[in-house]
């Protein structure tokens, strides 16, 4: 598959998804992004904006493995990961494994469970594979987390730590529709008569395998790696941001970029795909000054400064 493939290939998913979620192609698009850069996705936004929707549609176009886990904070990390189970008739202990060995893993509400049941994702988002009673097995390929946060209600939820925090690649928000856009929601819904949309698999786990390997021969000039490192670097010395952003953050954003620019049907990076991807990337990967707080300055303001202030490299 070459790039004019896969940039063909992408946009026909996201417009058989489209069918469903209205008004939200450039969520969509970073989404598709997000999953070709093999990056996992934290949404934060407010409930009833089809996050959860979004996740599920995007599988079953696919044509990969979806599970749902719903983070209560009675949730523990077997209910995740799978434990073994003692087997009367064969005398023995069995694997059951868990909703974790799947493709695409909505982690819904995550806030909601404590920190142990959290760092049961920590391995599998890292690593692609869990620890089960001391055996280590590897999560099937592709292996993605879309997880789901409230950021208005925190009563009885426990905040993600950084190093959650920091596994994922970007930090989406889809926000609420337009007028005319939800009045197009409802019309859809009448003409269909229920409530369930049926969309067409579009993909398989080997063909988005494929894209992904494809996505490594676009090319990164060398002006815009020192890009992408200034402006992580800008992070870190910033008189506004008390903690900056890792390395991590780096590698994300070059390989966001790269996927940006396979869909767009380029072989090589610009500037304006580095841009558009530094808030997802940066903006939940700092830790702003507490003074800040009080001024209302958020994380996606400090970062979108940095970025305007990061002299642009002019690439032929």
């Amino acid at each position: 598959m070459d790039l004019n493939a896969v940039s063909s290939r992408t946009q026909t998913i996201i417009d058989e998804v489209s069918r469903i979620i209205v008004g939200k192609e450039n969520v969509l698009r970073q989404v598709m992004v997000g999953i070709l850069a093999s990056g996992h996705i934290l949404f934060e936004d407010f409930p009833g904006l089809a996050k959860t929707l979004i996740a599920r549609s995007f599988a079953q176009v696919l044509g990969i493995d979806f599970r749902r886990i719903q983070f209560t904070p009675d949730l523990l990390p077997t209910d995740i990961t799978g434990s073994h189970i003692f087997n009367r008739e064969r005398g023995a202990f069995e694997l059951s494994p868990g909703p974790i060995f799947a493709n695409i893993i909505l982690a819904d509400e995550i806030n909601r469970a404590t920190p142990k049941t959290q760092s049961a994702l920590l391995e599998a988002m890292q690593e692609g594979q869990v620890s089960i009673a001391g055996d280590t097995m590897t999560l099937p390929p592709p292996f993605i987390v879309i997880a789901t946060q409230n950021p208005i209600e925190y009563e009885g939820t426990f905040p993600l730590p950084e190093a959650q925090l920091d596994r994922f690649m970007i930090r989406l928000s889809v926000g609420y529709p337009t007028e005319e856009q939800e009045v197009e929601i409802l019309q859809r819904r009448v003409e269909r008569k229920h409530d369930d949309m049926q969309l067409n698999t579009l993909s398989s786990a080997e063909e988005l395998l494929g894209m992904r390997t494809t996505m490594e021969d676009v090319l990164v000039h060398s002006d815009l790696e020192k890009y992408i490192v200034a402006i992580v670097n800008g992070t870190r010395k910033h008189q506004s941001i008390h903690v900056g952003a890792s390395p991590r953050a780096s590698l994300a954003l070059i390989k966001l970029a790269r996927a940006n620019a396979a869909i767009a049907g380029r072989d090589f990076v610009l500037p304006d795909d580095v841009k558009e991807y530094a808030v997802p990337v940066l903006a939940h990967r700092i830790i702003l000054s507490p003074e800040l707080w009080s001024k209302r300055v958020t994380e996606a303001d400090v970062v979108n400064s940095i970025v305007s202030m990061t002299p642009v490299p002019k690439v032929s």
